[in-house]
C-alpha cells in the first residue's frame, strides 16, 4: 500500500505566486513516485484582507488547498503560532479523518512546524524541515526561541537545508539524534551549460560585456545595494562591466537610485521577475552570479548556476561556504564586507572559468538524490 504523506506549509506556490515555496513543490513531485500527497497550505493574511488562491497546473495532483491563517504582525510573536493553529484545525482534522496520513512533513518552522506541532500532539508523525531564516534569526528572538525550543522536540525528526542550520539548532539546546541535512536538489536538465553568445542575442546582451548576474529578491537581507556599490567602484577599471539584475522587491527602487546618484544607471540592467527558464538563459549568458546577502540557508540559485556551469562569488554566510567549498566553483567574501566584495568580482571575473568541473560538481544535487533521503527518513518516521 502507498503511504500517505500531507505536507503543511505556507511556503507553496499558487498560479499567482510561482516562485513562493517552488522548492517545496519540486521536492513533492520528486516523492510522487513514493508517496500519495496532499497539501495544506496556510497563509497568513491580514484582518479584511481575504485572498483567493489557486494552484499551478502542474500542482493539481497535490490537491492543494490554502487556508487564510490569522497573525500579528511586528509584535505577534508570543501568539502567531497560536493563531495559525486555530485557523487550520478545522480542515485539518477533516484531512486527517478523510485521508489518514502516515507521515506529515511541515516546512517553515516558525510558526508553521509549530502550530502543526500543537494541533497534531502524537497523532501522526511529523517531519519539520527548517529552511533557513526561520533558525538563524528566529532563534535570536526570545519569544520564538522559547516556542520553538518546546515545540520542535515533539517533531520525530528535523530536516536542515544546511550543516549550518543543524549546528545552531544543537547549540540552542534540540538533540543531535533528531537532526538531518539534506541540501535541496536542482532542476539539472533546465540549468545545464548552453551556447553563451546565442544566450546574450536572446536578451540583446552585448557580446563583449563582461557580465555579473544578480538573481533574487530586493530585500535588506539580500544586500542587492552592495552589488550596485561594487559595481561603482569597478567601473572605472572594469569598463565593460554589466550588472544584470533579475528579480523584484522593496529594495529596487533604492537600487534604482543608487545606480543613477553612482552615475552607472547605463551599466546596470533592472530585468524584472524571470521564469525558471529565463533565468537558466539569463545564467548561460552570463560570466557570475553574485549574492552579498546578510544571512542564507543554501540558495537554491546557487546550486542552479553550478548545475549552469556558471561561478559564484557570495557572502560568506549560512550553508554557502558548504557547498562552494572548491577554488574552481568562484570566490566567497565576508558579508557587508564591500572592499572584499568588489575584490572578490574583480578576480572571478579575470579568472579561467571550468565550466565541466562546475556542472560536474552540481550534479550531485539532483532532486530524486534529495528525495531519496528525504524518503529515508519519512518512512522512518511513520513506521515508529
Amino acid at each position: 500500500m502507498t503511504p500517505r504523506l500531507l505536507f503543511i506549509s505556507n511556503l507553496f506556490p499558487t498560479a499567482a505566486e510561482p516562485y513562493r515555496g517552488l522548492d517545496n513543490a519540486m521536492l513533492l513531485h520528486a516523492l510522487g513516485p513514493h508517496f500519495e500527497i496532499r497539501v495544506l497550505s496556510p497563509r497568513p493574511v491580514l484582518p479584511l484582507a481575504a485572498r483567493k488562491f489557486s494552484p499551478r497546473p502542474e500542482d493539481a495532483s497535490l490537491s492543494p488547498k490554502w487556508i487564510p491563517a490569522g497573525y500579528v504582525p511586528k509584535v505577534g510573536s508570543h501568539v502567531n503560532h497560536l493563531l495559525m493553529a486555530r485557523s487550520l484545525r478545522a480542515e485539518l482534522e477533516q484531512t486527517l479523518e478523510a485521508f489518514h496520513p502516515d507521515v506529515i512533513l511541515s516546512s517553515w518552522i516558525y510558526p508553521d512546524c509549530c502550530a502543526v506541532l500543537h494541533l497534531v500532539r502524537d497523532r501522526v508523525p511529523v517531519v519539520a524541515i527548517a529552511q533557513g531564516s526561520d533558525i538563524h534569526h528566529y532563534l535570536e528572538i526570545p519569544a520564538r526561541r522559547r516556542i520553538i525550543l518546546k515545540a520542535l522536540p515533539r517533531a520525530a525528526a528535523v530536516i536542515t537545508r544546511s550543516r549550518e542550520l543543524a549546528r545552531l539548532l544543537e547549540a540552542a539546546g534540540f538533540p543531535s539524534t533528531k537532526l538531518h541535512t539534506i541540501y535541496n536538489g536542482v532542476d539539472l536538465d533546465l540549468f545545464q551549460p548552453r551556447d553563451h553568445a546565442a544566450a546574450r542575442r536572446e536578451f540583446f546582451l552585448p557580446e563583449a560585456a563582461r557580465i555579473v548576474l544578480f538573481v533574487g529578491n530586493f530585500f535588506e537581507v539580500k544586500n542587492p545595494h552592495h552589488l550596485i556599490l561594487a559595481a561603482g567602484s569597478l567601473k572605472a577599471k572594469i569598463g565593460d562591466l554589466l550588472l544584470v539584475m533579475a528579480g523584484g522587491g522593496p529594495w529596487e527602487k533604492i537600487c534604482r537610485d543608487l545606480s543613477v546618484k553612482l552615475g552607472i544607471e547605463s551599466s546596470v540592467i533592472f530585468a524584472g521577475r524571470k521564469t525558471p527558464r529565463e533565468v537558466a538563459r539569463l545564467m548561460n549568458a552570463a560570466n557570475l552570479l553574485a549574492l552579498a546577502s546578510g544571512n542564507e540557508g543554501v540558495p537554491n540559485v546557487v546550486l542552479e548556476a553550478f548545475a549552469s556551469g556558471l561561478p559564484v562569488v557570495a557572502s560568506r554566510v549560512g550553508g554557502i561556504p558548504e557547498v562552494l567549498d572548491h577554488d574552481f566553483l568562484g570566490r566567497t567574501f565576508p558579508a557587508g564586507d564591500l572592499p572584499a566584495l568588489s575584490l572578490a568580482l574583480d578576480q572571478q571575473l579575470a579568472a579561467p572559468r571550468e565550466t565541466a568541473a562546475i556542472r560536474a560538481h552540481a550534479e550531485r544535487f539532483s532532486w530524486q538524490t534529495a528525495a531519496s533521503q528525504y524518503r529515508e527518513i519519512l518512512l522512518a518516521a511513520s513506521a515508529n
